[in-house]
């Protein structure tokens, strides 16, 4: 359920989410590797039990059985790349009713990649985000503009894209998490500086609270990598990439995210 933010306040994330998609760069037995390496380096910090940060690992669909197994008892949440938009005759696809039964409660929908390659329009993605969140999954939204521009059209991009995933139903953003994927960032060397980064979020905040909608985690990705976090403000966290494929990297971003939780804000 949306909560109401008054329009002057200084938006402070209470949770910060950080996460990491392993898209199709590792086999099954890379993958399981990795993924025991980021069970350490979330078992080294048992700052995470507290539940401000919350960490999240979204391998291959074939690796997701595996992988609820090497995560068990742990702060660790098990996501998915993609879902389908409801069981019955859809060869090829994965209901998500089947994710949750193998113990996934996050779901990637929406990437740059699924709309552009897959041809997935805003009519689909949001078929989907209702089956995710009918099957008790939160859908990761994946937002973006295509290319660089203003912050405040950019936000306005992003509004658009929310908005088409929900049905215009505000109060239903209160079941998802935002990933802010600037398109033009995706698979860049560096991502988007943090000053731009900052003021999109800013500035679709703003809109978000038009419509009565205050505590949405709106999350960074598009190259994301350590050192990013810190410069960010009223960012909820980082959505990470091949740069986190090393689990060490992935241990500095959640001492990061940590510090700003211990800090009450995001600067």
């Amino acid at each position: 359920m949306a909560h109401n933010v008054p329009a002057d306040s200084h938006h402070r994330p209470t949770t910060r989410y950080v996460g990491v998609s392993t898209k199709m760069y590792m086999g099954y037995a890379e993958s399981l590797r990795w993924l025991r390496a980021v069970r350490h380096e979330v078992d080294t910090r048992p700052a995470l039990a507290a539940g401000r940060v919350v960490p999240f690992v979204i391998p291959s669909h074939p690796v997701l059985p595996a992988a609820a197994e090497v995560i068990a008892g742990s702060p660790l949440i098990l996501g998915a790349q993609n879902a389908g938009w409801a069981d019955g005759p859809w060869t090829g696809e994965v209901a998500p009713s089947m994710l949750a039964e193998l113990g996934v409660s996050l779901v990637e929908l929406g990437h740059a990649e699924r709309r552009r390659y897959f041809h997935e329009d805003n009519a689909m993605v949001a078929k989907k985000v209702t089956a995710a969140v009918a099957a008790g999954i939160t859908p990761l939204l994946c937002v973006g503009e295509l290319e660089r521009a203003e912050p405040a059209d950019a936000a306005a991009v992003v509004y658009g894209q929310i908005s088409a995933a929900t049905g215009g139903d505000w109060t239903a953003t209160g079941s998802l998490i935002i990933a802010y994927e600037p398109v033009w960032a995706i698979g860049a060397d560096k991502p988007a500086q943090a000053a731009y980064i900052s003021a999109v979020v800013k500035a679709l905040r703003a809109l978000l609270q038009l419509q009565g909608v205050g505590e949405l985690p709106i999350i960074y990705g598009g190259s994301a990598k350590p050192g990013l976090l810190p410069q960010l403000d009223q960012v909820s966290g980082l959505f990470l990439g091949r740069f986190a494929h090393d689990a060490t990297n992935f241990g500095t971003v959640l001492d990061e995210a940590l510090a700003a939780a211990e800090q009450g804000n995001v600067h």
